[in-house]
């Protein structure tokens, strides 16, 4: 019952609330060591696995910086990030721009702290304070308050949630690991094996900005430049609009950013998920390649994340600083190795599969997050109880 449930203090449920401190960057033997340090920019509501610098035990007996054991939940304090959240699944260092929460085991559950924090994330961000740069702190934090059920209640709910949590970053690595290999096998094929084949452009292969038919004012999914992957080769959303202009494309075209700092940061994607007649459309600073006859659709995506691919499209950028754009024909211009048709068909047989499966798991990865994301304030309020949960699944699944 929804009456049970009882206002505590967020730090009344935690047996530590520490920050961390940040090694002097003028003494580079303090970095660079074993020790996992994490800043906030690294916060943004998932596990935290590793981190992406690493500081020495003599950076750390030399800062303010302490171990934060693994089940921490670890809050953004400053700026942007302010009140993002994350937990830790390994101990871990922080910056002193984190808000550590070592929680009582025996009063609430990590988890389900971590997803009211998370639910409450503008309402926490709203009590940040201070001048030009907006930060919490951790008498604010600590001061925060929560409306828990009881213990085992909590359980339940945070099992639930991570279940699915985790099933959605199962899906991430997967998809993370399908498309190394695939690269891989592409710079083999498609790079290496080509070296002794005849020379010629990207434009031999490829259509650059092909001609896609959509009629102005027609709804149709849109892709904006902020949901363009710099890493992995599906969109992280899309929404719906009127086509008034843009660069258009369909399933089997490669979309890649052609200003900076996008094409520096590799936002490119490959699309597959449309209907089959489908025609979507996005950014006009969007560069859009298709296969001519011959070459296999994948192939060209696995071209835009080539490393040597990237560095000659940004050094053959042009325009104002701070507004360059490579354009279509520099990209076609572009000069490679002919693949043998073999090689082509050898890879086209592997990375059709692993494309299709890597889409597959994004759209489940949506499914998911769209189950969670509707749980969590049902569950977190009471509205929706734990006896409630199987009977809302079996709906979800029939709908």
């Amino acid at each position: 019952m929804k009456s049970e449930w009882k206002k505590v203090l967020l730090g009344d449920v935690c047996t530590k609330i520490t920050s961390g401190g940040t090694p002097k960057s003028s003494f580079p033997n303090y970095y660079g060591g074993d020790i996992p340090w994490l800043r906030t920019q690294e916060i943004n509501f998932s596990d935290i696995e590793r981190t992406e610098l690493h500081i020495t035990q003599e950076g750390l007996n030399n800062s303010s910086a302490k171990w934060i054991p693994a089940n921490a939940v670890i809050v953004a304090m400053y700026g942007a990030t302010a009140g993002k959240s994350a937990i830790s699944k390994i101990p871990l260092t922080t910056n002193q721009a984190c808000c550590n929460l070592v929680i009582d085991e025996s009063k609430a559950d990590f988890r389900y702290i971590y997803y009211q924090l998370k639910l409450d994330y503008e309402k926490l961000a709203s009590l940040a304070n201070g001048g030009a740069q907006q930060n919490l702190n951790a008498r604010i934090i600590s001061d925060y308050e929560l409306n828990l059920p009881d213990l085992p209640t909590q359980r339940v709910i945070s099992d639930t949630l991570y279940a699915l949590d985790e099933k959605i970053a199962n899906n991430k690595k997967v998809n993370h690991h399908l498309a190394a290999a695939a690269q891989a096998v592409f710079e083999r094929l498609i790079i290496e094996d080509a070296l002794d084949e005849p020379l010629g452009v990207l434009s031999d292969i490829a259509v650059i900005n092909p001609l896609r038919p959509l009629q102005k004012g027609k709804e149709a999914r849109y892709i904006e430049m902020a949901n363009l992957p710099t890493s992995g080769s599906f969109p992280s959303n899309w929404t719906k609009r009127a086509f008034s202009g843009g660069m258009k494309f369909k399933n089997g075209d490669t979309i890649m950013a052609r200003i900076t700092p996008c094409l520096e940061n590799g936002k490119t994607a490959y699309i597959n998920f449309l209907g089959a007649d489908e025609i979507a459309f996005g950014s006009t600073e969007y560069i859009v390649i298709a296969p001519k006859p011959s070459y296999c659709n994948e192939m060209f995506y696995f071209f835009a994340r080539n490393s040597d691919f990237l560095s000659y499209a940004v050094k053959n950028m042009n325009g104002s600083s701070g507004r360059q754009r490579i354009s279509g024909d520099a990209i076609g211009a572009y000069e490679l190795h002919i693949p043998s048709r073999k090689n082509v068909e050898e890879f086209a047989e592997l990375a059709r599969p692993v494309m299709e499966t890597i889409a597959h798991n994004a759209l489940e990865n949506r499914n998911l997050a769209d189950i969670r994301d509707t749980l969590l304030p049902r569950l977190m309020s009471g509205e929706l109880s734990v006896a409630d949960l199987a009977k809302f699944t079996r709906e979800r699944k029939t709908s």
